[in-house]
């Protein structure tokens, strides 16, 4: 692995010493949303963040840093850390495994590392250069998606359908119509079971560039496609991605959306 391949995994290390301790624990939660909306942030996310900044900051000072809960830090550099510290907190206040600690590294506005730890499991999944693995504990697994035939025999997800607005509603109950079954809350986690060949295809709308930017390179070191709706790399406005585990899916779906 690279040396920066190496950090990032040491990164998921610090996410994680961080963030567990706060599980299933009374963690104090704020809404950041307008009224009407939920949108919590928890003294988890703030800490993990935090910590993995200042981890950064000591080894890299010349990197730039993306982070959801404290803004940006010398984003026009070559070298930028985007972070999600805890991505799915509705799943960590509701005590439910699926939130991940995301990692990126993008080189001159690519993303090219992905991390995605998960704590509590014991998993952290990384795509990069070295191509795309999954540690946990003392094993290290090579990761690869599986083929797909057919759209017909797909495994789709979503993190939540409500999300999707206007038209593109329309758009996921036609890919859920077509696929053998669709799956609902895995927020980032259902990205790592692509990876690891167990989904064949997750759609998502309203993301920010920290939710994704980790997601892209662990699926594409791990054999499959990412991109936005219009098949092109996703944009900070954007915010729609599309991701399949075989790349003969990418088409067919992008079809689908576009009707």
């Amino acid at each position: 692995m690279t040396d920066l391949e190496v950090f990032a995994l040491e990164l998921a290390k610090v996410a994680a010493e961080a963030s567990l301790p706060h599980f299933r624990t009374d963690v104090s939660e704020i809404n950041k949303a307008e009224p009407g909306s939920f949108d919590p942030v928890t003294e988890a996310d703030r800490a993990a963040e935090r910590a993995l900044r200042a981890a950064i900051n000591a080894r890299y000072p010349e990197h730039g840093i993306i982070g959801e809960e404290y803004g940006e830090e010398n984003p026009d550099a070559d070298y930028v850390w985007i972070l999600d510290p805890i991505d799915g907190t509705r799943a960590f206040i509701s005590g439910l495994p699926l939130w991940t600690n995301l990692i990126s590294m993008r080189h001159q506005g690519v993303p090219v590392i992905g991390v995605v730890g998960q704590p509590y499991i014991g998993e952290v999944f990384i795509g990069g250069p070295a191509g795309a693995y999954l540690f946990a504990g003392e094993n290290k697994t090579p990761i690869r998606t599986r083929k797909c035939a057919a759209l017909s025999q797909a495994i789709a997800a979503t993190t939540d359908a409500d999300i999707f607005l206007g038209e593109d509603r329309h758009s996921w109950e036609r890919l859920k119509d077509t696929v053998r079954m669709a799956r609902y809350g895995c927020d980032a986690y259902a990205y790592a079971m692509l990876a690891a060949g167990r989904i064949d295809v997750v759609l998502e709308s309203e993301l920010k560039v920290w939710d994704w930017s980790a997601l892209m390179p662990l699926v594409k070191a791990a054999g499959g496609d990412f991109t936005g709706w219009d098949g092109q790399m996703p944009t900070i406005e954007d915010g729609r991605v599309l991701a399949v585990g075989d790349p003969a899916l990418r088409d067919p779906v992008l079809a689908l959306l576009k009707i």
